[in-house]
């Protein structure tokens, strides 16, 4: 059973089991990666060129967006498609800006004259990863690129892949991307990590993309960091006897059309329910054009778990850690406030994690595989770094220095002795 690493609640009851696990279907991958980020490391563009002309059919002579191309996109842009995007823009800004507010420097005089404090520094460039998929997710740049700009990070570069819609580079543009490549896979991941001819070394990568973007990010992470590692789409739903079954399986199905490797599922208190979705599921299926992918990701990965009570709903909803995790509950903010493990919430049946995906401004880049038991989603934070000083007067030098020399005497460091007692010896002659 996917994402079981932890003892199962012993009254769970599965009306219907996933039948495959989207953790382990990635591992054939490695290898091919390897090779991809090695070579894009050791040769720059002509690799980048040539895995773009084998994996998208495209022949790069420039690999920069320029800005006439940018302009050029925005002005083919449906206007409504524009104020759509715009109004998501805004929304997203909105939140990250609240949420920079919330982020304080400090500096606290600890005991007399040791003096701590931390700095919040933008990053200096990071690159965003843009998804090309089968459709324009317009709401992918503004994620990743609108909080890096309330940030303060210095430059933004945007990856895409090089037949993603036209409209992905409009919305690159208004998103506020300083550079824009035409770069997708997992060698876009490498040239932003190692660097190009074209393609500047960026100090952190974030955004979600495919199996093969995920592995790539694992390989260069260290010298460059990441934002998460991002499994395929996750939605669960918490729900209880007063649950509407068309509602749930309607967001269920708009969650699994992403991917047929996404992650759904209900746990439920109240069987009728369970027994109504899975029957509106299979109804909607058959009039829903992405059933091909939802219906399959519903087949392989789908899930219905009845519990005996809202605890043990609780308990098995934090063993998952979803990564969209919607409470239809009575009341539904309490029991909000006992959940722990999720990547984003949606509070009410009126909370659609689809309104999160494209506009209402929370994140919809989210932890997914069980990490949002120790991590969150993408936020302006992820684009900040948070560091330490310290500053000692003399005073401090006194307080600091005997117990700071004697701890590195027990430990037989002669020369951490040395330093922490220069300065005591100093002060006293």
């Amino acid at each position: 059973m996917a994402h079981s690493r932890l003892p199962l609640p012993e009254a769970l009851e599965f009306l219907k089991a996933p039948g495959r696990d989207a953790d382990s279907d990635t591992a054939a991958i490695e290898a091919t990666v390897g090779e991809i980020v090695a070579r894009v490391a050791r040769e720059g563009d002509p690799a980048v060129r040539d895995y773009a002309a084998r994996f998208d059919k495209s022949e790069l002579e420039r690999l920069e967006v320029n800005d006439e191309e940018r302009h050029a996109a925005l002005d083919r842009l449906d206007p409504q498609t524009r104020a759509d995007t715009e109004f998501a823009i805004e929304n997203v800004r909105a939140f990250a800006r609240a949420q920079l507010g919330s982020m304080s420097e400090i500096e606290v005089e600890i005991r007399p004259g040791v003096h701590l404090g931390h700095r919040n520094i933008p990053l200096e460039r990071v690159g965003c990863y843009v998804p090309g998929g089968r459709y324009p997710l317009l709401s992918a740049p503004i994620m990743t690129i609108v909080p890096a700009k309330v940030a303060g990070v210095g430059e933004v570069v945007a990856c895409l892949p090089p037949n993603a819609h036209e409209a992905m580079v409009a919305g690159c543009h208004l998103s506020g991307a300083d550079r824009i490549f035409r770069i997708g896979g997992a060698q876009a991941i490498a040239a932003m990590a190692h660097g190009t001819q074209s393609v500047p070394a960026v100090d952190k990568i974030v955004g979600p993309g495919n199996a093969f973007v995920n592995e790539a990010k694992r390989q260069v992470f260290g010298p460059v960091g990441i934002d998460q590692l991002a499994g395929p789409s996750e939605i669960f739903v918490l729900a209880d006897d007063t649950g509407d079954a068309e509602m749930i399986a309607t967001d269920l199905l708009a969650q699994a059309e992403h991917d047929t490797r996404t992650r759904v599922g209900l746990i439920t208190t109240h069987r009728p329910l369970a027994e109504a979705v899975e029957k509106e599921i299979d109804r909607q299926l058959a009039t829903l054009s992405t059933a091909e992918t939802a219906g399959q990701a519903w087949r392989d990965y789908g899930e219905i778990a009845i519990v005996p009570d809202e605890a043990t709903m609780i308990a098995y909803s934090d063993i998952v850690a979803a990564e969209h995790l919607q409470v239809h509950t009575l009341d539904s903010k309490a029991l909000a406030r006992r959940l722990r493990h999720y990547g984003s919430l949606f509070v009410g049946e009126m909370s659609s994690v689809v309104y999160s995906d494209k506009c209402s401004g929370t994140n919809h880049t989210l932890p997914t595989m069980g990490a949002g038991r120790y991590t969150g989603g993408l936020w302006v934070g992820t684009y900040i770094k948070t560091v330490t000083h310290q500053w000692l007067s003399e005073e401090g030098v006194h307080a600091v220095a005997p117990p700071a020399a004697r701890q590195a005497a027990s430990e037989g460091l002669e020369g951490h002795r040395r330093a922490a007692q220069l300065r005591l010896d100093r002060l006293q002659s």
